[in-house]
């Protein structure tokens, strides 16, 4: 029996093993990263870099002062500051706004998990695909559209400038995407789970409350959690609905912004710190509305 001769390292790491049904084995030569590959790499990088260039102006403007920032020679080479944040803190109504910014954001967020459970619950359930057809319609819709009718429905009622008429208005944008959301988890659970429910003599709500929400508490964490952030961004609604009293985050960052000048340093100090809070919140969060959305995506 005559022994071959082991194959060059070079060789073996580029060689693959595979078993042969005689006892042998067969040697196939793997092939190499096609040009596609480095195409596709090289098309995310240019994106990402493409939308984290605004996010690094903003940060390093924070720092700058209104010379340095209209400088182009002082993009990156230049003396750091703290004082648009001292400035800020000190004379405006920021704390107040974020304030108003969480009990919004809160709200309206609460609100769309409360009535979108069982909304996407029964879609899911009975398969009422129109509806769903109806509520990514209504998502779909500019906010300017719904705007008139609301102000108009506030006005009449006397909420324009209080906190219900931006936590209902806020509705519009989070409960239909909380609804969607949840449809991919509620089609996954096995009637047969409601079934034994039924049999042990617990009604078709207690079914709901007690099997069924647990299964999805994913689902329910990452619903949650968009919806807090598109409510925490919302600028519209929040500047017609509002009151000069009630400001939120994206509102107040217009104080910044004067007839003939605009103070850059401070507006990009604000905007930082309106941003950080929802940065840290995403980074902490990111397995979870990641792990989420896969989910719903292929149980759906």
């Amino acid at each position: 029996m005559t022994l071959a001769a082991p194959a060059p390292a070079a060789d073996r790491r580029a060689d693959t093993v595979c078993p042969d049904p005689d006892g042998g084995s067969v040697h196939r030569r793997r092939r190499p990263r096609s040009a596609s590959s480095f195409l596709r790499a090289a098309v995310i990088l240019v994106f990402t870099l493409w939308c984290a260039l605004p996010l690094v102006w903003m940060v390093l403007s924070a720092f700058k002062t209104n010379v340095d920032i209209n400088n182009v020679s002082r993009l990156l080479v230049f003396t750091p500051t703290l004082k648009n944040f001292e400035t800020i803190l000190a004379s405006s109504n920021l704390v107040e706004a974020a304030w108003n910014s969480l009990i919004v954001a809160v709200g309206s967020t609460a609100l769309a998990v409360l009535l979108g459970l069982p909304a996407a619950y029964v879609i899911a359930r009975y398969s009422m695909n129109r509806t769903a057809f109806v509520l990514l319609v209504i998502r779909m819709l500019p906010g300017i559209i719904y705007l008139i009718p609301w102000y108009i429905i506030f006005t009449r009622i006397g909420l324009v400038g209080s906190y219900a008429s931006l936590i209902l208005s806020h509705l519009v944008i989070v409960m239909p995407m909380t609804i969607w959301i949840m449809m991919g988890f509620f089609a996954t659970v096995p009637r047969e789970l409601e079934e034994a429910a039924s049999m042990d003599g617990l009604t078709r709500a207690q079914a709901f409350v007690r099997i069924v929400l647990p299964v999805v508490r994913s689902g329910i964490a990452t619903a949650a959690l968009l919806s807090f952030i598109f409510s925490w961004n919302q600028l519209l609604f929040s500047m017609v609905l509002g009151s000069s009293r009630l400001k939120t985050l994206p509102v107040a960052l217009f104080d910044f912004i004067g007839y003939a000048s605009i103070d850059w340093g401070g507006l990009m100090a604000a905007a930082v710190l309106m941003s950080l809070p929802i940065f840290v919140f995403s980074i902490v969060a990111q397995r979870h509305i990641v792990a989420g959305l896969s989910a719903g995506a292929t149980k759906g």
